[in-house]
Formats: structure tokens, sequence, C-alpha cells
């Protein structure tokens, strides 16, 4: 049988996972939907830094440079999400509230996957999925794998920048850290090298893209439920309030002042 549009996206299976559990709450629809979307996203968005790590580690500027401008898009697109989402009231969202039980979208393992794979790790999040094995151990993996930050730090080695043992040896299951060593060596890149600060700057864009998305979906949470603990007593707004201005690639950061 030839493909055609829908088999090749697998659209009969794809359109039965919107299932509400309420009996006819309109906004509820709109929930599942737009976290679904997300999810969807996170997995591409995961296939995108598995390439900009590839690009980075082989000293592939151009390459790096296409794939994080497409990662850039997508992140702008996961902020431009929330203002649908923000079309639900608080009552609209309280009408089916209950019936999310203890699922939480804390609970997304791609998100965490996401964050350690640019290189944001915490592993104490580690025990927020002890409800699935599974997820947990997946997630395990993924704090030990290469980030992007990681790969970054390789390309900046082939670039000529002389790393710090402290940066060359480091813990792969902790976050980044800032170094004054790796900036000097960012600051002779965007004086000396126009196509690198290319990079730099699209680095810096997707950075804040992603605190901004943090930002917007804070005041969206707390626009909702105020103050309450998250579905499934999940963290509220004062947890995600925490990771608000945290930058994955502190140095891109610290260097301004020095332009």
């Amino acid at each position: 049988m030839s493909i055609t549009y829908p088999s090749y996206l697998k659209l009969d299976q794809l359109l039965s996972l919107q299932e509400p559990l309420s009996d006819g709450e309109h906004d509820e629809m709109l929930f599942i939907v737009i976290h679904q979307v997300y999810e969807l996203w996170f997995k591409l968005m995961m296939h995108e830094f598995d390439k900009i790590i590839a690009d980075l580690r082989g000293d592939d500027l151009y390459g790096a440079i296409t794939t994080f401008q497409r990662a850039r898009t997508i992140m702008k697109t996961l902020v431009g999400q929330l203002d649908v989402l923000e079309t639900m009231t608080p009552m609209s969202f309280l009408s089916f509230r209950d019936r999310l039980e203890t699922s939480s979208g804390f609970q997304s393992v791609q998100f965490r996957q996401f964050e350690f794979a640019l290189g944001y790790k915490r592993p104490e999040m580690l025990a927020h999925y002890n409800h699935d094995p599974a997820g947990q151990e997946f997630l395990k993996e993924c704090l030990d794998r290469e980030s992007v930050a990681d790969a970054f730090y390789e390309f900046l080695q082939n670039r000529g920048v002389t790393l710090p043992p402290d940066v060359v040896d480091r813990d792969r299951r902790a976050a980044i850290s800032p170094s004054s060593k790796v900036q000097d060596g960012i600051v002779h890149l965007y004086r000396n090298n126009p196509d690198v600060a290319i990079l730099l700057e699209l680095m810096t864009d997707f950075d804040e893209g992603l605190q901004e998305w943090r930002y917007r979906h804070v005041k969206m949470v707390e626009r909702t439920i105020g103050n309450k603990s998250g579905t499934g007593g999940s963290p509220g707004v004062d947890f995600l309030k925490r990771s608000l201005f945290i930058s994955v690639f502190p140095d891109l950061w610290a260097v301004r002042h020095q332009f």
C-alpha cells in the first residue's frame, strides 16, 4: 500500500490520544493538546541537541550555527504557545483540575532530559521521579551523557581556548559554573573571529529564550493557581521561581561588560 499523508504521520493514532477525563469541560481539550504538543517539541529539541553536540565536537561551526538557529526558533514557539494556554481562565482550569489527580507537568521526563542535555544538571531532581522507575533510570543515564555545554567546551578548545583544569576535569553530573579563564577565551573569539561570534550570539539568544519561557511559565502558573501547590502535590510557584534567570551558558552572559 502506498504511503499517504495520514499514514505517514499516523494521524489515526495521533488524533485519538486526546481523551478528556471531565464531563464536557470545554477547556480540558486545550490543556491536553498544548501539553502533548510541548512534549513533541521537547522530542524535537533532543534531536536537534544531538546534532549540535556532534557539530560542536566536530568543530563544524556552520552546522552548529544552522542548528542553533532552529533551536532558537523552536524556543520562541514554546514561549508563544503560552499565549494560547493563557486564554484559559483560572475558573476554567479549576473545573477539571481535580481530574488530574497525581499527574503534574513536573513529572515530564523529557523536560528534565531537555535541561540535562543543555548542561543544567541537578541530580537531586531524580528524587521527584520515584513514581516512575523507568523514567528515573533513564534520567540517571542522561546525567552521565555529554551535554551541549560540554561539547561547547570542546569547541572552544578546538578554537584555541585554553581551558582550566577545573573545567576540563569537571563532573559531568554537575551544573555548569562560570569561569574567568573561559570568559577570556570567549572575549578573544568575539574580537577576532566574527563567524564564531555569530554562534555565540545565537547561543545567548537561545539561553535568553529559555529564561523567557521560564518566566512566562511561572507567571502563567501563578495567574492560574496562585501560591497553591501544583497538581499531585508538586512544587508550586515558589519552587519554579528559583530557576528563573539561571543561565545554561553563564560565561556568555558574564563577558558582556568587557565589550
